[in-house]
């Protein structure tokens, strides 16, 4: 029993240090800065906003400081969870950590955690600058739709970083910049393809759309930002559904990312 608890808590320090490590490599990056800009922009937009839209300045920063947080934190997932394995195998630092007594399947989750880590810092932060900006323009709004909204735009990008990081173990930087933007691109039109499958009548057409929103994100039902600012946010029991969703989905693309991981050979 003793020796199983120091094995479990053995991983559990390894992935933390792998994470840890992300985390601060991340921030010196300089990656945060990318809430000045936010901050800069939203602000922008709450001083010109009177001037060219005098009847719906309030409702349009509402639907700009929602719609912004995800065009940002997705430039983050993609960039840096697309170059996180990539990196450490261009370097040669890969040696190194294979070397040492972690595991492939540790090294690919805690850069996952660490990417995630920095993920939840940018999107509370971006939060916390939202809500100052509206409550100082006195806009209305809903704290708990907002936060809400934050939360499951969190679950979509470190959906969206676990997809990064599965391309970023078998193709080149740029590849799987391009193909995580296309799955992210898909996977919010998912729902739409399935629809689209059932107008055509087409037997065929329908069992490939359907099969191609099993194997897509449905990262739709993620997206709360609309439900938020309209007061339509789903029902608690809908909204558990969906964080399984997302943590499954997570969970199945890192597994899959370390099956190909581990068969590399450097």
């Amino acid at each position: 029993m003793s020796e199983a608890v120091l094995t479990v808590g053995g991983t559990f320090n390894r992935i933390g240090a792998i994470a840890a490590n992300v985390f601060r490599e991340v921030i010196r990056d300089r990656i945060l800065y990318l809430i000045a800009f936010y901050a800069g922009g939203i602000l922008l937009a709450n001083y010109l906003l009177p001037q060219v839209a005098a009847a719906t300045e309030k409702k349009i920063l509402l639907d700009l400081t929602l719609a912004a947080m995800p065009v940002i934190g997705l430039i983050v997932a993609i960039f840096v969870g697309t170059g996180l394995v990539n990196k450490e195998i261009e370097k040669r630092t890969v040696f190194v950590l294979i070397a040492k007594p972690v595991s492939r399947t540790e090294f690919i989750i805690g850069k996952h955690l660490g990417l995630s880590a920095v993920l939840a810092v940018l999107i509370t932060v971006m939060s916390a600058i939202a809500l100052g900006i509206l409550w100082a323009a006195k806009v209305p709004f809903s704290l708990s739709n907002l936060l809400i909204s934050s939360s499951f735009l969190l679950l979509q990008l470190s959906l969206i970083s676990a997809i990064a990081i599965l391309f970023g173990v078998f193709t080149t930087s740029l590849l799987a910049m391009m193909l995580t933007f296309g799955i992210y691109l898909m996977g919010q039109l998912s729902q739409d393809i399935v629809k689209f499958g059932k107008l055509t009548k087409n037997p065929s057409v329908e069992t490939a759309t359907q099969g191609l929103y099993l194997i897509l994100p449905d990262l739709a039902r993620l997206d709360l930002k609309n439900q938020a600012v309209y007061h339509l946010i789903p029902s608690p029991q809908i909204l558990l559904g969906n964080v399984a969703y997302a943590i499954l989905y997570i969970a199945f693309t890192l597994t899959i990312a370390s099956l190909i991981f581990s068969r590399r050979e450097f």
